[in-house]
């Protein structure tokens, strides 16, 4: 079986109220095309080709989407009357991807999203799991060398941004502290791109819709150093406000996307 990236697309995107209330945080556009599309095209660069997308938050708009994918990427001629006809117009690289969209309920926590999703990813090795909100230029295969290489249940990108953010306190690459969002920040912070072990990480991902992936999983993972850091020095960027979002879609426009690791198409 390949490796599977699951991303979470359940949440409500609160703190970017001004550009969400039509559309899930995923679906919000950088260049025209989603944020998770993006995200997913980095996975892609790496080889994973094959997607889980826990949904939530008005998860018919993502379904939509990928259903009408070639509609939604290409230009369309429309032909009325009585031989009507519809026409894709353009050859945009189709995307060889396996996408399944799992309804993970509108109210569920992150760490309740990831255990609905069990069933798709449990028969493989490891999965990837990261948020459908950020982007970032981590070398995905480095991650999943790194996460093969030291055997533990879990790995977490670590990066260094701004002060709102988790604090995750190193002892070399394991995890001995996870506090999720301090008053104060300084250090490393949970910067998403997980790799799981397919059989172990349910120990600590009970079938809970309330569990949170950052709070009491993630935090006994560390205690039982079960968790380790792949630093990341590199480009990370979450959207969770309208600067950020206007940010992004600035690097795009200016063709300065550090997180454009892939060589097809804009």
């Amino acid at each position: 079986m390949g490796i599977k990236a699951v991303i979470l697309c359940g949440g409500q995107g609160t703190r970017i109220r001004e550009a969400s209330d039509a559309m899930p945080k995923p679906m919000l556009p950088i260049g025209g095309k989603p944020i998770v599309w993006h995200i997913m095209k980095m996975y892609a660069a790496h080889g994973i080709t094959e997607f889980v997308l826990c949904l939530g938050y008005k998860s018919w708009v993502i379904k939509e989407f990928f259903l009408n994918y070639r509609a939604m990427t290409n230009d369309i001629g429309v032909t009325l009357g009585k031989q009507h006809a519809v026409e894709i117009i353009g050859g945009a690289v189709e995307e060889d991807w396996k996408i399944t969209l799992a309804e993970t309920g509108e109210e569920t926590m992150t760490g309740g999203r990831v255990a609905a999703i069990r069933k798709y990813v449990e028969n493989d090795e490891l999965f990837c799991l990261t948020y459908g909100d950020g982007v970032s230029d981590v070398d995905i295969t480095k991650l999943l060398a790194f996460h093969r290489a030291h055997g533990k249940t879990a790995s977490v990108t670590a990066v260094r941004p701004p002060g709102r953010f988790g604090e995750m306190q190193l002892h070399g690459d394991s995890v001995s502290e996870f506090n999720e969002k301090p008053q104060t920040t300084e250090g490393f912070i949970n910067g998403g791109f997980f790799v799981c072990d397919s059989k172990r990480i349910w120990d600590y991902l009970p079938n809970d819709k309330k569990l949170t992936l950052e709070q009491e999983p993630m935090r006994r993972l560390s205690e039982k150093k079960e968790l380790l850091a792949f630093r990341h020095t590199g480009f990370w960027q979450p959207m969770d406000t309208l600067r950020e979002f206007t940010l992004l879609n600035d690097l795009w426009a200016k063709g300065k996307a550090p997180w454009k690791t892939w060589k097809d198409g804009p």
